[in-house]
C-alpha cells in the first residue's frame, strides 16, 4: 500500500475511563511513562500513531487530577507503530467494551490497550485493518480485513466470522443485532452481501 494517510478517527461510542489527544509528533521529551506497541517495533521508525492517554481517576474523571503516588493514574504516552501509508487504512483512537481499554489503529494496525496497565496489550491478528466499526448495543467493536471480519468484546474476542470475500470485506449496516456488508467474490467478480448474526458471527444470509 502507498499513498497519504487518512485523518485519524476519534469515536466514542462505548464508555470509556480515559481522556485520550492524538499527537501531531512525539514529544521531544519523553514522559515518565512511555509505552511502545508492540514492544521495539522495527515499524515505529518509520513512522508511529502517537497518542497521549489520561486514565480516568476515582474522584470524577479530571484528566488534570492525578494521584501522583497511584502509577495507574499517572498518565502515559502510547506509541503506535504504523502500518501501511495508505488513504485505506485506517488510523485513530476508538473508545471499547471494556472502559479501561481504548483501541488505537495506525495505519490499519489495531491495537487493544488497557489504560491501567499499558504494558498488557492484544494487537489485532489483520495486517491490516481496513474498516473499524463500533456496535454498542451489541457491545462490539467490529474489525474488517480484506477476507473476514473479528469481533472484540470485554473479555477479549468474541468471534472471527468465516471468509467472506476474496479482496475486500465492506460492513454497511448494523441494525436489529444484524451486520450487513458486502464482499468481493473473485470467480464472479463482483460484490457478494452477506449478514452476520453479531452474538455469534454466523452468516445468516
Amino acid at each position: 500500500m502507498s499513498g497519504q494517510a487518512r485523518r485519524p478517527v476519534i469515536d466514542l461510542s462505548f464508555p470509556h475511563r480515559w481522556h485520550a489527544e492524538i499527537l501531531a509528533a512525539r514529544p521531544l521529551i519523553l514522559p515518565p511513562r512511555h509505552f511502545i506497541y508492540p514492544r521495539a517495533a522495527e515499524e515505529v521508525e518509520r513512522g508511529a500513531l502517537e497518542v497521549m492517554i489520561r486514565p480516568d481517576t476515582p474522584g470524577g474523571g479530571n484528566p488534570d487530577a492525578f494521584d501522583g503516588g497511584n502509577v495507574h493514574a499517572q498518565p502515559f504516552l502510547a506509541t503506535c507503530a504504523l502500518g501501511f501509508r495508505d488513504a485505506a487504512a485506517p488510523a485513530g483512537v476508538w473508545s471499547a467494551p471494556r472502559p479501561e481499554e481504548i483501541c488505537a489503529v495506525a495505519g490499519g494496525y489495531a491495537y487493544l490497550i488497557d489504560t491501567i496497565q499499558p504494558e498488557r496489550f492484544t494487537m489485532i491478528p489483520y495486517r491490516p485493518v481496513m474498516e473499524v466499526r463500533a456496535a454498542p448495543a451489541e457491545g462490539l467493536l467490529l474489525f474488517a480485513g480484506h477476507h473476514s471480519i473479528l469481533a472484540w468484546g470485554r473479555n477479549g474476542q468474541a468471534w472471527e466470522s468465516e471468509k467472506l470475500s476474496d479482496e475486500g470485506v465492506t460492513m454497511t449496516e448494523v441494525e436489529g443485532g444484524i451486520l450487513r456488508g458486502v464482499g468481493w467474490e473473485m470467480r464472479s467478480d463482483r460484490e457478494i452481501p452477506f449478514a452476520l448474526d453479531l452474538r455469534s458471527g454466523m452468516r445468516v444470509a
